[in-house]
């Protein structure tokens, strides 16, 4: 499995800077949070584009995915969402990332029925634009669908090959699910992972990688036994938590855990 960290954990931090601790700290990609805050973001220019590609590929780092924020099951006029989705996917394929993130973001007052069909048929529009990019999107396990078992009855409805799941570990475990449980409904799907650690299900504030509760080693044995060889992301949630431990410090050990972990369960 290959290593990459999401720039959630250094908000509004320079690319090259973004860059130069992934070479420094050994990760072999990175996650960009797409945001307009953020340096890279959906309104860059096509020269500003290709100088993000060439920056990536003067460092030797490859740009895993592209996180976005449209809400695909939310309720309201189809088209706004889906347009948010092809402008994430013509920056993706601008930039030569290969995945695209997108939330759930079902209303309470939804029925789980409607936000499936809602969300299925906004993915199932975009799925063929996102053929056309060479870009999957993926559905994220995420607030109202935050578990393996409910991606699927989504994921299942739409049935393309372009669009598929982020397994974010923290979500599936808040909503009750065994690391096995989330890969044998994810797998079919599996674009990558996230890891990530917190101290309890009261609190979600980041910590280090492995000085919290979040079953990592599981999830790592269940991906590992079935051969799984895709990309472990840490998207540690700084911008969320402003008086979290700045990330820079923390990546060469999140590494080594993480390294740690692949060796043992090898």
């Amino acid at each position: 499995m290959k290593l990459a960290f999401s720039t959630l954990g250094v908000p509004g931090l320079p690319l090259p800077d973004v860059l130069r601790l992934a070479t420094t700290h050994g990760y072999h990609g990175v996650e960009l949070r797409t945001h307009p805050e953020e340096p890279v973001h959906t309104g860059l220019d096509a020269d500003r584009r290709a100088d993000v590609v060439g920056e990536f590929k003067a460092a030797g780092i490859e740009l895993l995915g592209l996180a976005g924020y449209a809400r695909v099951a939310a309720p309201g006029d189809d088209e706004p969402v889906i347009e948010e989705i092809r402008t994430l996917l013509d920056l993706a394929h601008d930039l030569g990332a290969g995945f695209v993130r997108v939330f759930p973001g079902a209303d309470p007052g939804q029925s789980r029925e409607e936000a499936d069909a809602t969300a299925a048929r906004r993915l199932g529009t975009a799925a063929e634009y996102a053929a056309d990019m060479g870009v999957r999107i993926l559905l994220e396990t995420h607030d109202s669908h935050r578990t393996g078992a409910d991606a699927i009855r989504v994921l299942g409805l739409v049935g393309h090959r372009h669009v598929g799941s982020l397994w974010d570990v923290m979500h599936t475990w808040l909503g009750g699910e065994q690391p096995s449980e989330s890969y044998a409904a994810l797998s079919p799907y599996l674009g990558y992972v996230q890891v990530k650690d917190i101290a309890s299900a009261d609190d979600t504030t980041p910590l280090p990688l492995g000085a919290g509760v979040l079953p990592l080693a599981e999830c790592v044995e269940v991906l590992s036994r079935h051969g799984w060889d895709g990309w472990l992301c840490w998207e540690y949630e700084k911008r969320w938590y402003e008086n979290a431990a700045p990330l820079d410090g923390l990546l060469a050990a999140g590494r080594d855990h993480l390294a740690r972990l692949l060796n043992e369960s090898a």
